[in-house]
Order: C-alpha cells, then sequence, then structure tokens
C-alpha cells in the first residue's frame, strides 16, 4: 500500500507474546509504522486492552502527528472493537483490515522486523 503524504496512513499490529517477560513484566509490542516514512511508534504492555489500544492512538499517534486518514490492522479482536471504532469514528479516521491469512498486507510486523533486524515469528 502507498500513502499520499506523510502520516496519512498508518499500519497497527501486536507482537507477543514475548518470552521472556521484560523486567517490567510487559509481554507484549504494541506497533503502529506510517506507511509513507516507514516512521516506527511503538509500546511495550502486559496485556493488550482495547482502552490501551485507544490510549496509544490518541497519545503516540494523533497527538504527535495529526489525524491519520486511515489505519490498517488485521481482525485481531483486541484492534477491532467498540472503543476502538468509536475512537475512529470522533476523529473520522477510515479503518481497515488486512487480509486475513496475509499478515503482509498490513505491514506493521513485517517492517519492524526489518528495521529492527529481528526476525521473530511470533503471533498474537
Amino acid at each position: 500500500m502507498t500513502a499520499p503524504w506523510p502520516f496519512s496512513m498508518w499500519g497497527m499490529d501486536v507482537i507477543g507474546p514475548i518470552n521472556p517477560k521484560a523486567s517490567n513484566g510487559h509481554m507484549f509490542i504494541l506497533v503502529a509504522i506510517d506507511y509513507f516514512t516507514k516512521w516506527i511508534e511503538a509500546i511495550t504492555l502486559a496485556s493488550v486492552t482495547a482502552k490501551a489500544v485507544a490510549r496509544f492512538l490518541r497519545r503516540d499517534v494523533i497527538t504527535r502527528y495529526g489525524v491519520p486518514a486511515t489505519i490498517i490492522t488485521d481482525n485481531a479482536k483486541n484492534l477491532n472493537n467498540k472503543v476502538i471504532d468509536e475512537l475512529y469514528a470522533q476523529f473520522k479516521i477510515r479503518h481497515r483490515n488486512s487480509t486475513p491469512y496475509r499478515p503482509q498486507m498490513n505491514g506493521a510486523r513485517p517492517n519492524l522486523q526489518k528495521r529492527s533486524g529481528q526476525n521473530s515469528d511470533t503471533s498474537n
């Protein structure tokens, strides 16, 4: 997918559970990648809740880079739920799900692995 301008289209995914846990007990990484610049925003989480995802989007994406036109995620329930749908509606963000069984369409996990030099095969 190609974004028309910086920070207009983001891919978002969850990596984990990661073993061993981080020293703070967190087992998941929530990552968002801008399709245009390939800029990465990520946080670690003990558990991936709708509230935590919404807070991440508001604090780490929208307030820093503006309201994106589109966010692409996989079909995971922690990224597709009423809380997140309400956030998308509030900011008029178009949400797309990547094709099932083709997660590379989302772009978040493969780009993060390439940029960080990892070849992890963890799934959410």
